[in-house]
């Protein structure tokens, strides 16, 4: 073929799109070579574009000036001698820093403001070991659980924006999933002005689901017990079920993964009095996490026995009832003197209404005397 025909070949490809022939000088070449380009690095770029906190504070120094000066110190970060100054200072070493909403034109990005996993892990240990369990017989305990709670989903957002996963991320989610659980249970009766439990709900979940996707990338020790607690707080969820079906065999043969099987078997056979039964043998945190089910199952066993006991000469022993239903008439015992949980008598109802509740404590299937260091989960699980 001629020359000349060459040319003509070229410009009618051109003409149809093809992209100016094989030289690259057309917008098609300019395109294909953009994505070569594009592909020969995709994990350099992404690696350049995730921020690195370099915080080692638990509160950035420019965020501590300015609430100090706007005094909007909480009590817990009040520098201890200055709570009565016209402008309280803040103690550095109980500072931590508040969650805010992204807004627009306000960078949440900057590494200086970013706390590394370290120093979120810290972070976590002193809002739950130093505020949340330092502080048991404080009334109500709701101030501790809203400052624990907003400044928990703040290193959340530090972990979202720095894309920490990994044994980093497990460390710190293991530890606010007890928290949001322990708090679930012991704030039930608290007023709606004073504790919104769908808002808990809401975190407790999306830190649950998070941890249990952060367990898919390998081994961790602790697995077992947060898919027992999943499945327990999510008691008859098909979702939660298949998610623990899909689990290697050495977590699926836990002991603690398979009394939670065992109850969620018990409740989608509509079998309440196994399902209480077996919650008896749930140690503190499984406890709380089944609490908010508590009432369906007692609501269930009453529908079957009113059906299979009917008749008017019948008469069954009330006290057997009770049994049947875990519950106690005992009152509780006196409040705790020490100032760690593991002295606290933990109390669980039995009324439907979350807000009309009966002073009444489940037996066996209550939440048990916590154990020694619960929060960081060293309390055994019964076989």
């Amino acid at each position: 073929m001629s020359r000349k025909a060459n040319y003509r070949a070229g410009s009618n490809s051109h003409r149809r799109g093809g992209g100016g022939g094989g030289g690259g000088g057309g917008p098609g070449g300019r395109r294909e070579w953009r994505q070569e380009q594009y592909e020969e690095e995709p994990s350099r770029t992404a690696e350049e574009t995730v921020p690195r906190g370099t915080c080692l504070t638990m509160c950035p120094l420019r965020e501590v000036r300015e609430r100090e000066q706007q005094r909007r110190l909480h009590r817990f970060e009040v520098l201890p001698g200055t709570e009565g100054d016209r402008m309280p200072r803040a103690d550095p070493s109980r500072a931590v820093k508040e969650y805010s909403r992204p807004a627009a034109g306000k960078d949440s990005t900057r590494p200086g403001d970013l706390r590394p996993p370290a120093v979120l892990l810290k972070t976590v240990r002193f809002l739950i070991d130093d505020i949340a369990a330092a502080s048991p017989a404080l009334e109500p305990w709701t101030e501790a659980y809203d400052f624990v709670f907003d400044r928990l989903r703040c290193v959340r957002q530090d972990m979202v924006i720095q894309r920490v996963s990994g044994a980093e991320a497990v460390a710190v989610l293991e530890r606010i999933v007890r928290f949001l659980l322990y708090a679930s249970y012991r704030l039930c009766e608290e007023p709606l002005r004073l504790y919104d439990p769908r808002i808990n709900d809401t975190h407790l979940q999306e830190s649950l689901s998070w941890l249990l996707d952060c367990y898919a990338s390998g081994e961790h020790p602790r697995q077992d017990e947060f898919q027992a607690l999943s499945l327990l707080y999510n008691l008859g969820s098909t979702r939660a079920l298949r998610r623990a079906l899909e689990l290697p065999e050495r977590v699926r043969a836990s002991p603690a993964v398979r009394l939670a099987l065992a109850v969620n078997r018990a409740h989608l056979e509509r079998n309440p009095v196994r399902a209480l039964r077996l919650a008896r043998r749930l140690d503190f945190l499984q406890s709380c996490a089944l609490h908010r089910h508590l009432a369906a199952c007692r609501r269930d066993l009453l529908l079957l026995y009113s059906h299979g006991l009917s008749s008017r000469d019948c008469r069954y022993p009330l006290q057997r009832l009770a049994r049947l239903l875990a519950l106690d008439s005992t009152p509780p015992p006196p409040p705790p003197t020490s100032a760690t949980p593991t002295a606290c008598a933990w109390t669980a109802t039995a009324s439907s209404s979350p807000r009309r509740r009966t002073p009444s404590r489940l037996r066996g299937a209550s939440a048990p005397p916590a154990p020694q260091n619960w929060w960081t989960g060293s309390g055994a699980t019964p076989a």
